[in-house]
């Protein structure tokens, strides 16, 4: 056999091996689900009710049957066969998503965060070892660098959420979870994570950003067109580098605000 043929052969047989590309991509997602399947996943979203901790400024939701507008009458299962629930509650309720829009004039709002920044890698600050010495110490540059000190340079592109374990007072002790000031960042560490790290979005436990009511942080990183998540939960069972988070939420044409659903994927 010549050599011609011997190579035609070869490139047969390897095409007739090697899978198609809309095949192989099928495999690759098919394995990826696979993996997700097999991880832990931690849930770091609060469920919320008429009851849960809100600025005093929005005041508590409202949670009422919903009802037969022509009648008023509630609809029941025993007689209409479902049930549902109005809502009468701001955006910025339990865990929320804070969009650019909800502080920037021109940001963008909730509907238009595009869906690759709501799946991240995602790192974990502690901020409770400091909290032994000052209950409210805001998280520092000079803490952050000792943190990447023990465990590397928080990568380009990921979700960096604050613990303050603030969130084991939300169900438990709700006016205590309110007090200020918030056990939060300092605004040079929120600076430095979007202008030095290039991270896409920051979230933590408390109801703001701040320690303080100036709402620096807050102020800065929504209007350089980044989102937030707030009021996290379980953050104490997330490792501090490694795992994902996914973060989803209602697309609320022009939204300024609304609860979401934040999730971990340990590694």
């Amino acid at each position: 056999m010549s050599r011609h043929w011997i190579l035609a052969a070869a490139v047969l047989a390897f095409s007739l091996a090697a899978p198609a590309p809309e095949a192989q991509a099928q495999n690759d997602l098919a394995q990826a689900l696979r993996i997700i399947q097999g991880k832990r996943f931690v849930d770091l979203t609060h469920a919320f009710g008429p009851d849960t901790p809100v600025w005093s400024g929005f005041g508590q939701a409202k949670f009422t049957p919903a009802y037969d507008p022509k009648d008023k009458r509630a609809y029941t299962l025993k007689d209409d066969g479902f049930r549902t629930t109005y809502y009468d509650m701001v955006g910025q309720y339990g865990t929320h998503v804070d969009p650019p829009a909800h502080f920037a004039e021109g940001g963008i709002t909730m509907d238009e965060i595009p869906l690759k920044q709501m799946i991240l890698p995602l790192i974990v600050l502690d901020n409770t070892p400091y909290q032994q010495k000052d209950e409210n110490h805001a998280f520092s540059v000079a803490d952050l660098k000792a943190w990447e000190q023990k465990h590397g340079r928080i990568p380009r592109g990921a979700f960096v959420a604050l613990r303050t374990d603030m969130s084991k007072d939300f169900d438990k002790n709700p006016e205590h979870f309110k007090r200020a000031p918030f056990r939060a960042w300092a605004f040079e560490t929120i600076k430095f994570l979007y202008e030095q790290r290039g991270v896409i979005a920051t979230g933590h436990e408390s109801l703001d950003t701040d320690t303080t009511d100036k709402m620096e942080s807050e102020t800065y990183l929504l209007q350089k067109g980044h989102y937030q998540i707030e009021v996290m939960t379980n953050l104490d069972k997330v490792p501090p580098k490694g795992a994902v988070i996914v973060v989803t939420w209602p697309k609320v044409k022009k939204g300024l605000g609304f609860p979401a659903r934040a999730f971990a994927i340990l590694p």
